[in-house]
């Protein structure tokens, strides 16, 4: 009989619930009464509650996250709605904060405050004895991972065949970015390394091959992180993929020969840069060296094969329209295979809010709090720079347009060039999502048509759009390419058509 149900949204399938898996395995004897369900934001909020009311448990625990509160807000209220005897004990970053503001509080009976491996057994103890506490809201202090069992022997086979595996060799942050909760998570906690490491050989041998650390500092303690790397060194497989989270001032020489020995597609770095503005770095209690930063990046890009995924982030304060532009250019020269262009987001509990008054600070108040406007950039400006970064994840990041983007933006600055395609894209066609593939290769053309005068660079941009819509194995010449003289590539062996071609042009991004 299953009396205890682990519970939440992921926001997609390939996304394994990490913190459920750390709760179930610190359960003790009373995890054989437990059992661990995931759903994904996708689903209605009946058809998860029918499916908690499913297994008739006595106690459900719900991992609330700020992709999933809404979702689990209308689950909650469902819930105790047609099981009113069920007991519901919430946790997640999202309700260890400002918990009084919260609806989903509200509805539930229990909400376990900070990180709830070793507090969650010991209320379901109590709760299954007839014990209950007498507040609702449980502060759980930060265990040592001394005390902990890891979770990694939950990961079914499943899940290593089809999903991203989430692992961690550390906890905390031993930063003060007033924008990310990890900020609050002092001191950092390493795990017993040799467990740890005898958790991923178990996974490797399993058929392991997606590894995602999700510590935030994983470059902190070089000895760990060399460590690290040459385990999975001595392990390397063809198809091996390692992502780590990287400081991106720190990358001492130890570290740099191991990364140099990984090949093309098994490390990816994502690398937090946020703002190159020291003005903003000061403002948000930021401390980093940019020039280090720029020298470790550029040293990644000429020297090793890591794919480096770089993040900036729309709306800080202190930080202007062309102070973003000019820290995206920067970015850009320094090569990184992807630049994330993030939006400024009101984490609960993150001292962002001290700057609400100076610098006028307004959010969305529903998730993901999203920056709607500050002293610096006004509402209609900040719309303008989201859908900047929606269409250059369309087409920076994606891979689509490698060899067609650096033509169009060889000249002038890059952010300005690409702000003003994308403020023609949204004036032409008025989306932002659902635009189908063989589409945008057209529309990118079209506005190079209108934008170039150069015959020889629209020529040159012709010849690298052709290429990049032939990524897929197509081998036509698009028709608003036909008057570039390009010639149509013979048709592969075994051809049967253009299927491939059909199904391309229904895809949508």
């Amino acid at each position: 009989m299953t009396e205890i149900l682990l519970a939440t949204a992921n926001a997609r399938y390939s996304h394994a619930a990490f913190g459920l898996r750390y709760l179930l395995a610190n359960l003790g004897s009373l995890a054989e009464r437990a059992a661990l369900v995931e759903f994904e934001i996708s689903k209605s909020p009946h058809e998860i509650v029918e499916a908690i009311v499913a297994r008739n448990p006595k106690i459900v625990g719900l991992g609330v996250y700020i992709w999933n509160v809404r979702l689990l807000t209308e689950v909650v209220a469902l819930l105790k709605r047609v099981r009113p005897s069920l007991l519901v004990v919430l946790g997640g970053p999202e309700v260890s904060h400002e918990p009084d503001v919260q609806e989903i509080v509200r509805l539930a009976d229990f909400t376990i405050q900070g990180e709830g491996d070793l507090e969650f057994p010991k209320l379901c103890a109590g709760l299954l004895e007839g014990r209950r506490p007498l507040m609702k809201l449980i502060n759980a202090p930060p265990p040592h991972f001394t005390e902990l069992q890891l979770p990694y022997a939950l990961y079914t086979d499943e899940d290593i065949a089809h999903r991203v595996l989430y692992v961690e060799a550390s906890r905390g942050c031993p930063f003060t970015c007033e924008f990310c909760l990890s900020s609050l998570e002092i001191p950092v906690r390493a795990a017993p390394l040799a467990a740890f490491l005898a958790e991923m050989d178990q996974l490797l041998q399993r058929g392991a091959r997606q590894f995602k650390f999700v510590d935030r500092t994983f470059n902190l303690n070089t000895r760990v992180g060399a460590s690290i790397l040459r385990f999975f060194l001595e392990r390397l497989t063809p198809n091996l993929f390692l992502h780590f989270e990287l400081i991106p001032d720190r990358l001492p020489d130890e570290l740099r020969a191991l990364i140099q020995q990984f090949p093309m597609g098994s490390l990816q770095f994502e690398v937090g840069i946020q703002s190159f503005n020291p003005e903003v770095q000061g403002l948000i209690s930021r401390r980093q060296d940019n020039a280090k930063t720029v020298e470790n990046l550029r040293w990644l890009r000429e020297n090793t094969s890591v794919h480096i995924h770089a993040d900036l982030i729309i709306g800080l304060p202190g930080e202007t329209v062309e102070s973003l532009g000019e820290g995206f250019d920067k970015l850009r020269g320094l090569g990184p295979q992807e630049i994330q262009v993030g939006v400024l987001k009101r984490l609960r509990g993150t001292p962002i809010i001290r700057h609400d008054t100076d610098w006028q600070m307004i959010y969305s108040p529903q998730s993901p709090y999203e920056i709607l406007s500050n002293r610096l950039i006004d509402f209609p400006a900040m719309c303008r720079l989201k859908r900047f970064a929606r269409y250059w994840d369309l087409l920076g990041n994606s891979g689509r347009l490698v060899r067609s983007l650096p033509v169009l933006l060889a000249h002038g600055s890059p952010f300005w060039r690409f702000l003003d395609l994308s403020d023609w894209l949204w004036r032409t066609t008025g989306q932002t999502h659902a635009i189908a593939l063989t589409r945008l290769f057209e529309l990118v053309f079209q506005y190079a048509r209108e934008s170039i005068a150069d015959s020889a660079m629209l020529r040159s941009l012709a010849l690298a759009l052709c290429d990049d819509y032939r990524q897929d194995g197509r081998t036509d010449v698009p028709p608003y390419l036909a008057g570039f003289d390009i010639p149509a590539l013979p048709k592969p062996e075994g051809y049967r058509g253009q299927g491939t071609i059909r199904q391309a042009r229904h895809r949508v991004v």
